[in-house]
């Protein structure tokens, strides 16, 4: 039997692979930070509730796993205000080719630690995992995801585990983002067929092992959470992007209301429910309480 776990690593990250050859998210498939600025806007918002709560140390972090092109380090690098600024350290972490931005360190490996925030922004989906038809004894599909024969699922005992260790690395905040699923909803069958699939040129294809191709699958985020601990909440893109103060509406009148119409626009397209709004997040608090964060909000259900 095919080692998929295997073929999915090195079609993504062996010599040839898709993104060591320096592919980037951008050219096959449209993301948060490719939208505009408001993503970087609230997430400088969330940085800044993690610093106060660490008492605003001498350097404070912000580490962007999986940073792709580096869209989103750049722009949290370039916005962050001048108090923020003259002591935030913006780490882009990724696999592919470096890439020369202004402010911000490129690296292939985890810090050691991180004071402040740590966000791997659609980095979870992209770990490769074993592919498995039902029936099958592995533990954490007895846990996580029981199948019926014939069901298909992703084994996302590695993303567990690569989540646990970065937020172990972490003083501050963690905070995931990704598309995925809970347990009910897969017990239940509403993925029978996996999540398992692949993008070229933005669009969805046949999944190869070429590398040719971006692979990726839909994440447990449930699991994550529990294989990380602490305090942590899963919540919507769409709810926490409210909480931080990202909310669309157009003011102003001339040129000034259509500025504020893009940013609308932008802002929506963020919160769309069964878009990107729909995204979860699973937030982890280490030495600083969630509760400091964000407030209470609903409990995340993915759509779609």
């Amino acid at each position: 039997m095919r080692d998929s776990e295997a073929a999915w690593r090195v079609a993504l990250y062996g010599p040839e692979g898709f993104f060591r050859r320096g592919a980037v998210p951008a050219d096959h498939f449209r993301t948060a930070p490719l939208i505009g600025p408001e993503l970087a806007e609230a997430l400088l918002v969330l940085l800044d509730r993690v610093d106060f709560a660490l008492g605003r140390p001498a350097h404070v972090d912000f580490v962007d796993v999986g940073a792709g092109g580096g869209e989103l380090s750049a722009a949290v690098r370039s916005l962050a205000p001048p108090s923020l600024g003259r002591r935030l350290r913006v780490t882009a972490v990724d696999l592919g080719p470096p890439r020369a931005l202004p402010g911000v360190r490129w690296t292939d490996a985890l810090p050691d630690r991180v004071e402040g925030l740590l966000v791997g922004h659609e980095w979870l989906d992209a770990i490769p995992c074993p592919l498995v038809v039902g029936p099958h004894d592995d533990p954490w599909l007895a846990r996580w995801w029981p199948l019926r024969p014939g069901w298909r699922a992703e084994i996302g005992a590695p993303r567990d585990a690569a989540w646990a260790d970065a937020v172990s690395r972490v003083r501050g905040a963690a905070l995931a983002i990704d598309y995925g699923h809970l347990r009910a909803d897969r017990a239940a069958g509403r993925y029978r067929a996996g999540t398992f699939a692949a993008y070229r040129g933005g669009r969805q294809v046949t999944p190869v092992f070429d590398g040719s191709c971006d692979l990726t699958a839909h994440v447990a985020l449930d699991a994550c959470a529990e294989a990380a601990g602490g305090d942590r909440v899963l919540v919507s893109q769409r709810a926490a992007l409210a909480a931080l103060g990202l909310v669309a509406s157009a003011e102003g009148t001339g040129m000034a209301w259509l500025e504020s119409a893009a940013r609308a626009a932008r802002v929506a397209e963020l919160r769309a429910v069964g878009g990107l709004g729909s995204f979860g997040w699973l937030l982890h608090g280490v030495g600083v309480a969630v509760s400091d964060l964000l407030p209470p909000l609903p409990a995340w259900r993915p759509l779609g």
